[in-house]
């Protein structure tokens, strides 16, 4: 069988319109699935209609499932599948939206999962799309000042950053807030050995060996970067689509520019990462 791919911009994410992803058999696809996804960072499988058994069959293709943090989310059905809605709220009334403001999924692991996947079960009428950044590239425009000024910096990761605007539903009571691990802001890609800068605004609590001002000002220097268009690709949701997108060289975020009204609902698994990011020396 052959994958009917389509790229999705000229750098980053890719369309299979051809497969049922609840019937493949066939380890050459398996394989080939695999392939694209190193290739193109986000792979996009359109007019999937999955349970939620279904749906983390049909994502171990990429790997063993990653046990996510905070188990509010999870399914009745399967708890290792988590949703994705605008049906929760804060304490406050307020509507949390997950995923707004670029970030990178997890980065308080120690291993953060090598991917994320969702599928869309209920969608708004307009807008939702989801922004994905390519930080390879972001790397490569860097200048060389800034380069040379981050090559050895390490980042210390919490659950929920202070420094964040960004509000996080707490966990629940059997994970700690405190939570935490330090990732170096720049590493290389397992698969692909290419650079790649990585921050997390929303999780980065302190660059070591900066102050709290020297913190704040480098992340927003970076995040000018990651706020290019040039190296974005846009998803537009489609009703029964399947994304997985590499969660170590892409940063992204969800856009809260629909009805809140509407339902919008998603499945979501992550996948473990079996390598971790080998840092500079």
């Amino acid at each position: 069988m052959n994958l009917n791919i389509k790229k999705l911009s000229d750098h980053t994410g890719a369309e299979i319109n051809n497969i049922n992803l609840n019937k493949i058999y066939d380890e050459d696809i398996y394989f080939k699935l695999n392939k694209a996804f190193q290739k193109y960072s986000v792979l996009v499988i359109r007019n999937q209609d999955l349970s939620p058994n279904e749906f983390h069959k049909s994502s171990q293709i990429f790997g063993k499932i990653f046990e996510q943090h905070n188990k509010k989310f999870a399914l009745k059905d399967n708890n290792l599948v988590h949703y994705i809605s605008n049906q929760d709220k804060f304490e406050d009334g307020k509507t949390y939206i997950p995923g707004e403001d670029y970030h990178t999924d997890h980065s308080n692991d120690k291993n953060p999962p090598k991917a994320t996947i969702l599928h869309a079960k209920q969608l708004p009428s307009f807008g939702g799309d989801t922004q994905f950044v390519n930080m390879s590239f972001v790397y490569e425009q860097l200048t060389i000042e800034l380069k040379n000024k981050i090559k050895n910096l390490k980042a210390i990761h919490v659950y929920q950053s202070s420094l964040s605007t960004r509000k996080l539903m707490s966990l629940s009571k059997n994970l700690p807030n405190r939570k935490q691990t330090i990732h170096s802001l720049i590493k290389i890609h397992p698969e692909n050995k290419k650079k790649c800068v990585y921050i997390n605004p929303i999780r980065i609590e302190e660059i070591l060996g900066l102050t709290k001002k020297e913190t704040i000002e480098l992340l927003e220097e970076l995040m000018t970067y990651v706020s290019n268009t040039n190296f974005q690709y846009r998803h537009e949701w489609k009703q029964g689509d399947f994304v997985i997108w590499d969660n170590r060289n892409l940063m992204h975020k969800a856009n809260g520019d629909y009805n809140m009204n509407e339902k919008r609902y998603l499945y979501r698994v992550m996948i473990e990462n079996e390598q971790s990011l080998r840092k500079i020396s």
